[in-house]
């Protein structure tokens, strides 16, 4: 200090930290008003650079103020040094945790709108929010005066041995950055693993991938089986699909009549049932003489893996229906086994007992099991 601290440095100081945080204030209000303006468009991307800036503007205000008025006081040179290393190093923070959110916040938007999924990846968002803020803590550490170089040897060679002692979380690690960079598998799609696992992709995060079956439970399945595994994916490259329903006639009915009609239902369903394709030609094929009747295949459309339940509900329903009032019978399959008897011959020996008589009249019964 090279002269004593006198009422008017007081002043100035006091009105240059109310200057900043008075212009920090106008900011936030500005910022907030913006916000509204942003929430309207349909990119995100606004609403995250908007929200970031909130937290950055009326902060980076408020380190000028007290910057200005560290200048204003007869402070050693020493001492004024020190403060504006701790308010560059603070600025520094700010701005980068700034940065992270608004780098994570585009990351996610971008993964969202290719997938079409809100709930997008983490493993991306939070591997670059990781390296900008490591990135943003070295500059502070450098800004402070402190050197990085000793820190970067020994991070170096602490994390070969965390490396070592993490071999399974890094194959997870590396295994879902390969999953979701080849595109076999993103958020949204429905998968069924050849071990039985099945549902929709909730998140692919740094460790497991989170996949929500119809009974919206959570399975979690680590990256690197899911790497490993055989597995099929219901919505690429398209989630259109058809299904196939097996249906079977007697040998009296109309084929073509019986073609006519099944074709007629499955229009009224692809066209009216929530969940069809309506673009999806229907299609019957007749393909196996049974026992007790004649079996085809109606093949139908729908629009993604979960709507196929209620498609063939809806079918058979009305399939059913229609078949009743066409006269077209669904025969099930039966089956006539006699049973015959010989007559019982009454025992050689005169002091054996003699049995009770018996009808040894042949008889039969009929034995029906159902069918599809």
């Amino acid at each position: 200090m090279t002269r004593d601290l006198v009422l008017h440095d007081w002043l100035v100081a006091g009105i240059a930290l109310a200057a900043g945080a008075a212009a920090g204030l106008l900011l936030r209000a500005l910022l907030r008003w913006l916000g509204r303006h942003a929430e309207r468009t349909r990119w995100r991307g606004d609403d995250v650079i908007v929200d970031a800036l909130r937290t950055i503007a009326p902060g980076a205000a408020l380190i000028a103020g007290a910057a200005v008025a560290a200048t204003t006081l007869p402070l050693t040179a020493r001492v004024s040094g020190f403060v504006n290393q701790s308010l560059t190093a603070l600025l520094v923070l700010i701005a980068t945790i700034s940065a992270a959110r608004v780098v994570a916040g585009l990351v996610q938007s971008v993964a969202g709108a290719r997938t079409g999924v809100a709930g997008s990846a983490s493993i991306f968002v939070n591997i670059t929010r990781i390296v900008v803020l490591v990135m943003g803590v070295l500059v502070a550490l450098e800004t402070m005066g402190v050197s990085i170089a000793p820190l970067v040897t020994a991070l170096g060679v602490g994390g070969l041995a965390v490396a070592l002692a993490l071999q399974d979380t890094l194959a997870n690690l590396f295994a879902g950055v390969h999953i979701l960079a080849s595109k076999t598998v993103q958020p949204g799609d429905y998968i069924r693993l050849s071990s039985g696992e099945e549902g929709y992709v909730v998140d692919i995060n740094w460790r497991n991938t989170v996949v929500r079956n119809l009974s919206n439970n959570l399975v979690i399945i680590p990256n690197g089986r899911l790497a490993r595994t055989n597995m099929t994916n219901f919505t690429q490259p398209e989630a259109q699909f058809s299904i196939l329903v097996q249906v079977g006639v007697g040998y009296e009915s109309d084929l073509e009549h019986v073609e006519r009609v099944t074709l007629d239902v499955v229009g009224s369903v692809m066209a009216e049932v929530n969940g069809a394709d309506p673009q999806h030609e229907g299609a019957v094929r007749f393909h196996t003489f049974a026992d007790s009747r004649i079996n085809f295949t109606a093949i139908l459309g729908v629009g993604e893996f979960s709507d196929q339940y209620r498609i063939k509900h809806e079918f058979i329903k009305r399939l059913h229906e229609r078949f009743r009032a066409e006269g077209i019978s669904i025969p099930a399959p039966t089956r006539t086994v006699a049973l015959h008897r010989d007559d019982v011959q009454a025992p050689a020996s005169p002091h054996a007992p003699v049995p009770h008589q018996r009808d040894t009249s042949p008889s039969a019964s009929m034995l029906a099991d159902s069918g599809r």
